[in-house]
């Protein structure tokens, strides 16, 4: 299980340097004002931030992925693993069980590392120096509404977290698990990179399509009151508001950007875990194997060291 959070952690912390740009577009698309809309798409919301904010404005909340993802991937590779060897049986349901498991687990962390990096990305939209900052960064963006808002306020959205995550992670890893027995990733393959690169990508796309309309009342309910005001009571609320002012295309509001985003993230992930677990176990296997001819050699000394000590 050790290995299991140390590839998690080395695939998160790739994940995010890979992915952030895109996350940062997709919440500004998801939360902008129909009314008044700042960005006409995915590719003009890239444009006009490198503009107006230079290409920094782009890594806006990177703090709290990188201080939070890292670890929650080590949460979801280690709570999958353990609980598939729960499990027993490496089934498409106990993969599908097992990834849900550990989407819900890690939401305990998910929820308000989201919140903070939501709130961070949406902080000087359009401003290359903002002339007021409410956050110095995503620590004492959390502090901040603890101190307003108590332990509800920093687990804003953790409802729509949980329906996300959960069957979001159970997708991911039964998605991976059949690409990689359907493409044949052996570690003899000498295509096993392109493919588990592959796997990890198309898994991660599978599982942000199956869930994203409720990613976007996530990130609505998470932006909600950050001009002061909020607009709405609740998640049904938010879905009913939502639909009346822009119809059913608003629950694919940045989703280009989220796919552009899901296909290297992903990708990046479960190869360097993958990678990583295949390599460490080969060495463990390699320690094992040096250390048994000494055992065998040392059994035929002990019924001769015992008379002579008689």
């Amino acid at each position: 299980m050790a290995l299991d959070f140390a590839a998690g952690c080395l695939g998160g912390a790739a994940g995010v340097l890979v992915g952030h740009p895109f996350d940062t577009v997709k919440v500004r698309l998801q939360v902008q004002n129909v009314d008044k809309p700042l960005y006409r798409g995915t590719y003009h919301c890239f444009q006009s931030i490198i503009r107006q904010e230079s290409t920094l404005g782009l890594y806006k909340g990177i703090g709290s992925p990188m201080m939070g993802l890292a670890f929650i991937n080590a949460i979801v590779f280690g709570v999958q693993g353990n609980a598939m060897r729960k499990l027993g049986r490496d089934t498409p349901l106990n993969q599908f069980l097992a990834g849900a498991s550990a989407g819900a687990i890690q939401c305990v962390i998910c929820c308000p590392m989201e919140l903070a990096k939501t709130r961070m990305q949406l902080q000087g939209t359009g401003e290359k120096k903002s002339k007021r900052k409410l956050y110095k960064n995503s620590l004492d963006c959390l502090v901040r509404i603890y101190n307003r808002e108590g332990i509800r306020g920093i687990n804003r959205g953790m409802v729509t977290t949980l329906l996300r995550e959960t069957p979001g992670f159970g997708v991911y890893f039964l998605a991976y698990d059949m690409l990689t027995r359907s493409l044949g990733c052996e570690p003899e393959d000498p295509y096993m990179i392109p493919k588990l690169l592959f796997a990890g990508g198309m898994s991660g796309i599978a599982s942000w399509i199956s869930t994203y309309p409720v990613d976007v009342i996530k990130s609505r309910l998470q932006a909600d009151g950050v001009g002061g005001v909020n607009k709405y009571s609740g998640i049904m609320d938010c879905v009913r508001q939502s639909l009346q002012k822009e119809g059913w295309r608003v629950f694919t509001r940045g989703l280009t950007s989220t796919l552009l985003r899901a296909f290297p993230v992903n990708a990046t992930t479960f190869a360097t875990v993958t990678l990583f677990l295949l390599y460490m176990r080969e060495g463990e296997e390699c320690r094992m194997q040096d250390s048994e001819p000494q055992s065998v050699q040392l059994q035929p000394l002990q019924p001769q060291t015992q008379p002579t000590s008689m």
